[in-house]
């Protein structure tokens, strides 16, 4: 059976969803084992059992966080060769998509970003041109390292629990050439899901001119995340990482409101993956209409406000 090993960066005190979908992903490619930087809970650890590791592997230098990815990427290098690996799955971020590239060239590995889907014989589905076509691809070195977009696999245990080993990685952040960070801001929590990890997202464009508190409120009734367009962000109603697009970020949520934003090419590059997608504009021909599944032409600050309500009214 082909190994297949798993990046899970600073799981924290619970695995997130996205890091269960590579999981049940990597079970359908083969056996799977685990690379884990940072802290490992016991939760944390229950999970990879519960959800099938074969190994879980971590590093001997515990200070990799210190530096920017060269050192997260020499750890996973040496992972890989230690289990030997065919496949390396990670996830879709702008980081995880650094620590591929590094890892790659380590391991003289093909590597393909922005998957959505793996076959059994490890061909990868991924968007391409904006989301606006997809393609499978193959790599044709031994060791192919993926990157998987949140949202496109369902969690789903193991059959059986199994009972990992764990083993040290040989790894010293200090002798890999690097950036050292000097400091860190934690970001205020907002209470709601994660952006790329969410399955309902409620975004606001230009229409909101503004005002995000209709936006805000019914992510809230449905316990959505928030997105916003580049025009709103750029426009300092709303922080950068909230972006949605080909320069913010990609999600594919079961649902997705899109709520005052015309839904230019750029826009849709971030979000036509969607299951469901929802749009409200007040402007008929909207680019947006063509690839919403349900549209509404109306006023966001009415609309928006009633589905609110309604949605409050009905879970009681």
């Amino acid at each position: 059976m082909a190994k297949v090993l798993v990046f899970i960066d600073n799981p924290g005190a619970a695995l997130k969803k996205s890091s269960l979908e590579l999981l049940t992903l990597a079970r359908s490619l083969g056996e799977p084992a685990v690379a884990v930087n940072g802290e490992l809970t016991d939760a944390v650890a229950a999970s990879l059992a519960e959800y099938g590791a074969a190994a879980v592997l971590r590093p001997s230098a515990q200070d990799l966080n210190d530096f920017l990815v060269a050192p997260k990427a020499a750890f996973l290098a040496a992972a890989a060769e230690d289990t030997g690996a065919l496949v390396v799955l990670l996830d879709n971020s702008p980081e995880g998509k650094e620590v591929a590239a590094r890892l790659a060239i380590r391991l003289n590995a093909g590597v393909i970003t922005d998957v959505v889907s793996v076959d059994a014989d490890g061909t990868a589905h991924k968007s391409v041109l904006a989301g606006s076509y997809t393609t499978a691809c193959k790599a044709k070195t031994p060791v192919s390292v993926l990157t998987i977009k949140a949202n496109n696999v369902v969690p789903e245990p193991a059959a059986a629990a199994s009972a990992p080993e764990t083993v040290t990685v040989e790894v010293s952040a200090g002798t890999v050439p690097a950036a050292r960070i000097t400091a860190r801001e934690q970001k205020a929590a907002s209470g709601r899901p994660d952006l790329t990890d969410a399955r309902v997202v409620v975004a606001g464009g230009r229409g909101m001119d503004g005002d995000f508190g209709p936006v805000e409120e019914l992510a809230d009734a449905l316990g959505a995340a928030v997105g916003a367009s580049r025009a709103a962000t750029d426009a300092g109603w709303i922080s950068h990482d909230a972006q949605v697009g080909q320069t913010g970020k990609t999600v594919s949520p079961q649902l997705y409101i899109s709520a005052g934003i015309s839904g230019a090419i750029q826009q849709k590059a971030g979000m036509q993956t969607s299951k469901v997608i929802v749009a409200v504009n007040k402007d008929a021909e909207s680019p947006v209409f063509e690839i919403a599944d349900f549209g509404i032409i109306g006023d966001v600050f009415d609309v928006l406000p009633q589905a609110a309500a309604e949605i409050r009214k009905r879970k009681g």
